[in-house]
């Protein structure tokens, strides 16, 4: 029994012939683009900052940067657009991969369709993108007006202050991400274009899943079920598809982009971002 016991924990300590990442060779690289609000930027150098090392580790030409945390679709994809000429330039790359999480992929969407980026973008992947919009924005505007003041005069006074580079209006922004206006307005403005192929993830954890959900977001949580379904906290499953759909996650909104994860769950969030890049490659992107 102890000579089974022996060779099992000897077993343990085989080593493998290739103990590295895999490397994942893609045609284009990638730009991260981050979704509203900044809080996270007080850990991280950016929202994505983990995800684009994971994603440099696999051998992938990977970049993150900053943008104004609170501000309107219009305002962020612009500056997207001023990172994505200012990389084109920096490294001769002929064209870009976009991963967009959160609103970052209505912001991608926009530029696309109103930006001269058509050409530059190889393809477009959104992450629990609300593409149909949020029922927690409606949520976040049906506060007291007072208290819906503050909050935003809170919110940029804190996006200006790690972001000075330009003015922040978190309420309409906000505004931006109901069911009403992505549905009604924002969509029919900003129609897929040939050219360019759309992939996307949703998630659903907690309420209505048999996945963790970190308690500080049960509440909202909670609530868009109630309006809408599973969720991952912040944006319904249902809302997130669009394009080619490649999975429903089992992580949450943050979790996606490597924030509050226990590792317990990391090897989920590690093989979600590896599905991801395989994708790409598999695409020929």
């Amino acid at each position: 029994m102890k000579w089974i016991e022996f060779k099992s924990y000897l077993k343990k300590l085989e080593l493998s012939q290739f103990p590295q990442p895999e490397i994942v060779q893609l045609n284009y690289p990638v730009l991260l683009c981050h979704g509203y609000g900044g809080f996270s930027m007080l850990i991280s150098p950016s929202p994505i900052h983990k995800a684009c090392m994971r994603l440099r580790e696999h051998g992938v030409a990977a970049f993150a940067p900053n943008i104004v945390p609170y501000a309107t679709i219009d305002i962020r994809a612009e500056q997207w657009v001023e990172i994505i000429w200012t990389l084109m330039k920096q490294y001769s790359f002929e064209k870009i991969n976009v991963v967009a999480h959160s609103m970052a992929g209505l912001d991608m969407r926009y530029a696309i369709n109103h930006l001269d980026l058509v050409e530059k973008v190889a393809s477009l992947t959104t992450i629990a993108t609300p593409h149909r919009g949020t029922s927690l924005a409606e949520l976040v505007l049906t506060a007291p007006e007072a208290i819906r003041e503050k909050l935003g005069d809170l919110a940029d006074w804190f996006g200006e202050s790690i972001y000075p580079h330009q003015k922040s209006d978190a309420v309409a922004a906000v505004e931006q991400l109901t069911r009403e206006y992505v549905t009604k307005v924002f969509n029919p403005e900003n129609p897929d274009i040939g050219k360019i192929p759309y992939f996307s993830y949703s998630a659903a954890v907690g309420k209505g899943t048999p996945h963790p959900l970190n308690p500080i977001y049960r509440l909202q949580n909670q609530l868009i079920y109630q309006q809408e379904g599973p969720n991952d906290a912040f944006v319904t499953a249902e809302s997130a598809v669009w394009g080619t759909h490649l999975d429903t996650l089992p992580i949450s909104h943050l979790e996606q982009i490597d924030i509050q994860v226990s590792r317990e769950r990391r090897p989920l969030v590690n093989e979600f971002w590896l599905s991801l890049i395989l994708n790409l490659k598999k695409e020929g992107l």
